[in-house]
């Protein structure tokens, strides 16, 4: 039993190294099948589940801290490699992409929501569903405001915030699973193989052929200063229902990378190691707060909510076969709309380091957007209960 927060984060870091390790030495099959991060969050996930990694309160502030200070660290990081010609290109089919997905979603819920109404034994089921898709069009503020403003029970909160984390938490996987078969998707649909991004970067030669140890060590005391300056900075900074202290200091550590990436600092910094090691210990952390066994709770809204983004994520096929849109749009729009901030760059950082800037600029349309369509689902789903 892990019950020193010392004990958890170094039994995470075996855990992903471990993993590293066998994929690096063994090559098997099975990691071009399920690429290692799953892995990782399925393991890591099982052993929550048997509480072999619990939630005590002093681990619980263990998981809060650190990823609440490695969340701006590894996006200042991915974004030291960023070539701004890739946002110009990119910016029209970003935007459009993102919009088809919160339409979709928004449809998700609609035609959800008539079908399973009448199975909901609470009349504030439209409520608790109307706050969700303020969390699944921007995020967990939008989610709060939509609460609010529909004057939802705090009791009824804990329904929403299991459809969103167990149904997320799946779909999140599903979209990470799917990276090793973009290739395959595209040219099934008839977009190109890579992305625009990449096809800008793509006659770039990496930067780092080897990392030294001043380097490495220059790298990590940066990017961990930047996102001690950005949560102090976050924390002077006005907030509302749309811009947290969470959104302030990850829009001040994008702006730092973006910054930092045209500078002789960002040019000689060694990012890519320490990103990625980032980047599995954030995963590790999430998958450590999910529980196999919440599945026997409230089965019908759990339910709801896998319908709801099978809803979704049909349409989004059929759309990208029609409009001939990459895996990679597809997925990072729907995270950015169901995952938000906090995803959204990390499986566009799946893909390629290139193209996080994506992922955090879909996520902010997100919180700009949540709330007011979110509002106007819930006066939807409001009519379907008093009509139908």
């Amino acid at each position: 039993m892990v019950d020193t927060p010392l004990l958890y984060i170094a039994i995470l870091l075996f855990i992903a190294s471990q993993i590293i390790y066998i994929e690096h030495k063994f090559k098997w099959r099975i990691f071009k099948i399920i690429p290692p991060i799953v892995i990782l969050y399925f393991t890591v996930m099982t052993l929550s589940t048997l509480e072999i990694i619990p939630s005590g309160s002093d681990v619980d502030e263990t998981y809060s801290s650190i990823k609440r200070y490695l969340l701006p660290a590894m996006i200042f990081l991915m974004l030291l490699e960023l070539d701004i010609r890739v946002l110009f290109r990119v910016g029209k089919s970003t935007i459009a992409t993102f919009f088809l997905a919160s339409f979709t979603i928004s449809i998700g819920f609609i035609v959800m929501f008539y079908l399973f109404h009448n199975h909901f034994s609470d009349e504030s089921a439209w409520r608790a569903f109307g706050a969700l898709s303020g969390s699944w069009l921007g995020g967990t503020s939008n989610m709060i405001a939509i609460q609010e403003a529909l004057n939802l029970d705090d009791s009824k909160l804990g329904y929403v915030l299991l459809i969103d984390s167990i149904d997320y938490a799946i779909w999140v996987m599903l979209l990470l699973m799917a990276v090793p078969y973009a290739d395959s998707f595209n040219r099934w649909v008839g977009a190109k193989d890579i992305s625009i991004a990449e096809e800008v970067l793509s006659g770039d030669v990496a930067k780092e052929s080897s990392v030294n140890f001043p380097e490495c060590f220059a790298t990590l005391s940066i990017s961990l200063s930047i996102s001690a300056i950005a949560w102090s900075i976050a924390k002077e900074l006005p907030t509302t229902t749309l811009f947290t202290e969470t959104t302030w200091a990850v829009l001040i550590s994008t702006v730092a990378g973006i910054s930092t990436a045209f500078t002789p600092i960002g040019r000689g910094l060694s990012t890519s190691i320490l990103a990625n090691i980032m980047l599995y210990i954030i995963i590790a952390l999430i998958a450590s707060r999910a529980d196999f066994g919440e599945l026997t709770q409230a089965p019908i809204y759990i339910l709801s909510g896998f319908t709801i983004i099978l809803i979704h994520a049909t349409l989004m096929v059929i759309f990208a076969k029609i409009f001939k849109i990459n895996l990679f749009s597809i997925g990072v729009a729907s995270l950015a709309n169901i995952g938000g901030i906090a995803s959204s760059p990390i499986l566009a950082g799946a893909y390629s380091r290139a193209l996080v800037p994506i992922g955090v600029f879909m996520a902010m349309l997100g919180y700009i957007i949540g709330t007011f369509v979110g509002l106007f689902i819930s006066k939807i789903l409001y009519l379907i209960e008093l009509n139908f």
